[in-house]
């Protein structure tokens, strides 16, 4: 069954001023469209065309592997914002930040200087370890924690079409605005017990 495109989880003006109307268009209309069309493409009337995007993701590779996980990354992204997004998490997520990170803050200065220190296009996560643990992780290009042990909480999208309509080169304004929008109750939906 060949996917298709998820409607955003809100309105495509709801994350103004920190996300236009035409950069979601731009980013979920037509580069994550793009994405599932040549997953489409590349595995219809084959033996992959059963299986759940994060599967295809965990057992493809090559050409196959870039597109799927660049559609499965930047569904998950979508999630992670929200229009009444952003402040601190809470509870269970709250208490696990403090035990790894110290505090908000600092989770946010180091996941800053990751998406920051990324050169060239990819992605910035925090993930929980199979421990339990919490951290920052970059990935380049398609590169996903799907692939390995760590289960993904957040994703900042650091390729260019995900802020340039909006902040140009500027992607330390980026950071500022998408901590603003982050989906806190979605990112502490995907913790393991």
């Amino acid at each position: 069954m060949p996917f298709e495109l998820p409607r955003l989880p809100y309105d495509r003006t709801a994350l103004q001023p920190h996300l236009s109307a035409e950069s979601l268009d731009l980013h979920h209309g037509r580069h994550y469209r793009a994405y599932l069309d040549a997953v489409n493409a590349r595995i219809a009337g084959t033996d992959l065309e059963d299986l759940a995007l994060d599967e295809l993701v965990r057992h493809s590779q090559g050409s196959l592997f870039d597109v799927a996980a660049q559609a499965w990354n930047h569904g998950f992204y979508f999630q992670c914002l929200h229009p009444r997004g952003g402040g601190d998490p809470q509870g269970r997520l709250a208490e696990l930040v403090t035990r790894h990170f110290g505090d908000m803050r600092r989770l946010r200065d180091e996941f800053d200087q990751a998406a920051l220190g990324l050169f060239g296009s990819g992605w910035v996560w925090l993930v929980q370890h199979p421990g339990g643990a919490l951290a920052i992780q970059t990935t380049r290009n398609a590169g996903t924690p799907l692939t390995g042990n760590s289960t993904p909480l957040l994703a900042c999208d650091i390729w260019e079409h995900a802020y340039y309509t909006d902040y140009q080169n500027e992607r330390a304004r980026y950071l500022q605005g998408f901590w603003k929008l982050v989906n806190w109750d979605f990112v502490a939906s995907q913790l393991r017990d």
